[in-house]
Parts: structure tokens; sequence; C-alpha cells
């Protein structure tokens, strides 16, 4: 599409690309561009630097910059406002906007690739890019791409896309929200992805969403304009079930257990089995032979049995359109993981070292004691902001490490009394990584483990969970 002598604001450049990348996106279109945020240019100057050279490539294009505060002028004479996710649906200034876009709505308008779409509140970078990984390797339909709330913005590969590739998009309730109801020239639903799957849901970003079930229908968008050519795949929860049963793509489940398949004759799906293996069994699918198959391998390199059933989704959706069950499990034996998520990066001193900066709710927390405290003496590394959650699921689990050190945050707060209830000894709450990573060498033990996995929101002491785990990463390798 050309853009050329359109007033188009960017409401957000941010520091994780997306604003970046849609601005340049619009600018090689001729846009006439407004940057506005409300963040101030020394802290935007990595993302302002970057711009600008790209505005000095395209020759002579230059951006108008509003920082430190939005202008109401800007929304109210533009032909398109470029929404962030993160801003609220009801500010005034997007209420005052003629035509609002994202990055996501502008990708979906204009790419013919075939889409799988990824959301939940958990595991739903991993699953993401599990899929990512079994279509560019195991697939034999055309080139895989991967982009959306993973940071990168699906702007940066759209002129590359053919009908024959594929692209997979993680997906957040917000972005998801800026979707609903959204439809294309041609009529038909905005987002379509040819599956879709939902990881586990959990109480998240209540401190934006005034209840859970306001939280988990903007993650239902995500399959709202799916038809019978489609397929959905979810957990075998209340919400996964209430996904399945309302979603008109063919259901998948996937499950811990096999319980669900021997109650529900008709049931498609998989499992993981005594012996740890992910299985599946799709009954009258026709491009699968309606026998169990062996998808996900018992050992895997990323540790967890959360982890195994994020993979179980993703090669559920792979397998139920066709592809090989072999080359499926032989991509998943390889898979490393990402970063930010139960990552192992270092070891020193006979101790290894874990980066799960991206367990940003309690209950993820908590399944990273579960994963690791099995795998040796843990000390663990949590708290910081809160976003309105519940901590006793973490609490109750923290019991499973050796030691509990506190970053310091409103979350910590509240987990602190929590911890006492449990009768769990911590130490901190600490302003800064150097002082916890120091005190959480001199607890651990030589075959033990030392991992961050905060359970809370990173604002306060780092910018973001990336930047908090990169800090985490740089003091662990400083100091040791």
């Amino acid at each position: 599409m050309d853009y050329s002598g359109k007033k188009v604001v960017v409401m957000g450049l941010g520091l994780h690309g997306g604003g970046l990348e849609t601005a340049r996106f619009l600018l090689k279109r001729g846009a006439s561009l407004t940057i506005t945020d409300i963040r101030d240019e020394k802290t935007l100057l990595p993302s302002i630097e970057r711009l600008d050279a790209s505005c000095r490539e395209l020759k002579g294009e230059s951006v108008r910059y509003v920082l430190g505060k939005h202008e109401m002028e800007d929304f109210k004479n533009a032909d398109i406002v470029i929404k962030n996710p993160g801003v609220k649906p009801d500010s005034p200034f997007l209420l005052a906007s003629k035509n609002i876009e994202t990055d996501i709505s502008l990708f979906l308008s204009e790419s013919k690739a075939r889409l799988f779409a990824v959301t939940g509140s958990k595991g739903k970078s991993c699953t993401a890019t599990a899929l990512h990984r079994i279509l560019d390797r195991a697939g034999n339909y055309g080139k895989a791409y991967l982009g959306g709330n993973i940071t990168v913005s699906p702007l940066t590969f759209l002129d590359e896309l053919s009908e024959n590739d594929d692209v997979v998009l993680e997906l957040s309730s917000w972005q998801l929200g800026d979707l609903k109801g959204r439809v294309s020239d041609d009529g038909n639903p905005l987002l379509k992805p040819k599956a879709a799957i939902l990881t586990a849901i959990m109480p998240d970003h209540l401190d934006r969403y005034a209840s859970m079930e306001e939280y988990v229908d903007d993650k239902r968008n995500i399959y709202r304009g799916q038809d019978e050519s489609c397929v959905t795949v979810a957990g075998d929860d209340e919400w996964g079930k209430s996904f399945l049963s309302e979603s008109k793509g063919r259901p998948l489940v996937y499950s811990g257990s096999a319980d669900c398949f021997a109650l529900a004759v008709n049931q498609s799906g998989g499992w993981i089995d005594s012996d740890g293996r992910g299985m599946a069994l799709l009954r009258g699918w026709p491009l699968c032979d309606n026998k169990i198959t062996e998808l996900v391998p018992a050992i895997l390199r990323t540790p967890g049995n959360h982890q195994k059933l994020n993979l179980l989704a993703a090669s559920l959706a792979a397998y139920s359109l066709g592809m090989e069950a072999e080359k499926i499990r032989g991509v998943l034996a390889e898979f490393p993981g990402i970063e930010h998520r139960l990552e192992l990066f270092h070891e020193a001193k006979g101790i290894r070292f874990y980066n799960d900066s991206a367990a940003t709710i309690p209950e993820a927390a908590a399944a990273c004691v579960e994963a690791l405290s099995l795998q040796g003496s843990l000390v663990l590394v949590t708290g910081g902001t809160d976003k309105n959650l519940n901590f006793t699921p973490l609490a109750r689990t923290a019991v499973k490490a050796k030691e509990v050190i506190l970053l310091a945050g409103t979350g910590s707060e509240k987990l602190i009394p929590l911890l006492g209830e449990e009768g769990i000894n911590y130490r901190g709450p600490f302003d800064n990584l150097d002082k916890a990573v120091l005190c959480a060498l001199e607890k651990a033990k030589e075959g033990g483990i030392i991992a961050l996995s905060p359970g809370c929101a990173s604002f306060g002491m780092f910018l973001n969970e990336f930047d908090r785990g990169r800090q985490w990463k740089e003091t662990v390798l400083k100091l040791t």
C-alpha cells in the first residue's frame, strides 16, 4: 500500500523495535511521519539513532519527533494513528483519532502468506519459536518467518513474503484486542490463522483488565475469524475447553495425560505418556494416519513438563497440517529453547546459571522452581513489580528452593508475608543485581543452580523483562 502524502502518527517509538520498524515501513512508503512518545529523548536515544540512520538511507526523508508528551492536535489531524499495544484503547488521544492501526493490522492487510498464530499467558514465545523452527527445518511449503510480540515486527519481512511462505505470529492479549472485529478490504476477517494455538491461561495483566474474563476475551480473538478449514489447539483445562467448544476451527486438545482421550471417543489431539513422550492421535484427519504417533521425544534440551506441553501444542499444529511426525521429532529433539525463558547461559565454580526473566507472573516462576529443583540445589532470585496478582502459587512452590533471594519491588512486598507463612527464609530485597548475585553466590553450592525467575513485572529497576534478563546475564558473567 502507498502512504504517500498521508499524515501518520506513530504512538510509541519504544525500545523493543516495534515502533522503530513501523516507522521505517511507513517512511519507505512515503508517509509524512510524526513519532510521539511519553518517554524522553535520552531514554529513546538508541531507537532514535537507528531511525535517523534509516532516514539518511532514504535520502532526505525526515521524521518529526514529539517526546516526553503527546499533543492532541497531532492525533486529531492525522490520517492514520499507529497504536502501541501497551496504550489503553480508551486513551483520549486515540478517541480523538480518525483511523487507528497497529503494526500487526498493517501486516495482516497486505500479507498473502499462510498464517499461524500463538497466544496464552505463559509459554507463547516458546511455542511460537518451536513451531517456527519446525516449519523452517521440516516443512515442505516455503520459507518460514517469526514475528509479533516476540519483539520482531512482521513488517520487517513483509516485502519478502510469497503465497508459499509460512508466518508464525506470537500475539499478546493487547495485540489481539486491537484486532477485535477487524475485517480486510474484501470483508473477510483480518486475522484468520490456519492454525491458532492457545497456551496456558493464568492470571495476568489484572492491573489493566477488570477481570480474568475480560482478559481472556481478548485472547479469544485469535480464533474468532477461523472456519472449518482451520485448526484450533488448546489445553484440556476449563479455559481450553471453552476455546475449543467455541472456535469454528477443527479442535485439537493437548494434555499432560491420556485421561481425556480415554473418556472422549471422538477426541483428537495429544498427551504426555508415562515415558515422558508427547503422543498424538488425530481421528478422521485426512492428512494424518489415524494412529497413535510420537511427536515430542522424552529427552529434550529444555527442562520442565510445562515446556514439553508447549512443544506438544506446536507439534500438533504442524502435524495436523500434514508434516511428518519423524521430522517433527527430530527438530524438537534439538530445540534449544529461547532467550530469557529457562535459559541456561553460564556455568562457573560448578554452578549452573539460568535466566528466566520472561517469567513475569507467579505461576511461571513456580514452574521454573518445579523444573530446576529436580536437577540440583536451587538458589532462586525472584520478585519485582506487582501486576495485581496472587503470589501464593510462588510462595508454596518456593519451599523446594534451597535459598530465596528477593529483588526490590511491590511484588516482593506482597510475597514476603506469604513466604513467612510457609516458613521460608529469604535474603533482600536487593535494589541492584550486583548485591543479589553476590548473595546468591555466597549461598550456592558446587553442583547447584542459581536462577533468576522473578514472577513479577520488571518496571522500577529495569526497562522491561528483556533488559532485566540481559542485565542479569551481564552481572553474573562479570562476577564469576
